[in-house]
């Protein structure tokens, strides 16, 4: 992996969504078009890096499991926590949200690195996929 930029971490290890969504919020916020990023985690959820892992347009932001895990496989990620903008201001989750988020899910839990869960981001709010009990429950 190439070294680009560096953002200081707000905290070093996440608990929940609380922790995740300014490190979002700087990374992805004012944006114009949609964006998603992986905080990619080791055994204990610190965090070992950050990335975009997508940049797509006004409403959608394509997320094919490939980019997703590549750096999170070059970072030894036990885990990710996944994060996009909504550019509309409105962070409610859309159908394709949640139906990425299951592809994601199964993904990882094919490669052993768990999906925490999926953060949006929008100028009214957050909204966290995990607990709003909109991401499949995958066996540990």
């Amino acid at each position: 992996m190439v070294k680009e930029n560096t953002i200081p971490y707000e905290t070093q290890r996440l608990l929940g969504p609380l922790e995740a969504v300014p490190l979002f919020r700087k990374l992805l916020g004012g944006r114009d078009r949609e964006c998603m990023a992986a905080i990619h985690l080791n055994c204990k959820n610190r965090i070992n890096s950050v990335e975009i892992v997508s940049i797509g347009t006004l409403n959608s932001s394509p997320a094919h499991p490939r980019e997703v895990f590549k750096g999170a496989i070059l970072a030894n990620a036990a885990a990710i926590v996944l994060g996009h903008n909504h550019p509309s201001g409105d962070p409610t989750p859309s159908k394709e949200d949640i139906e990425v988020t299951r592809r994601l899910v199964e993904a990882g839990n094919i490669l052993g690195i768990q999906v925490l869960d999926h953060i949006i981001i929008a100028d009214d709010g957050w909204v966290s996929l995990k607990e709003r009990l909109l991401m499949p429950i995958m066996p540990a």
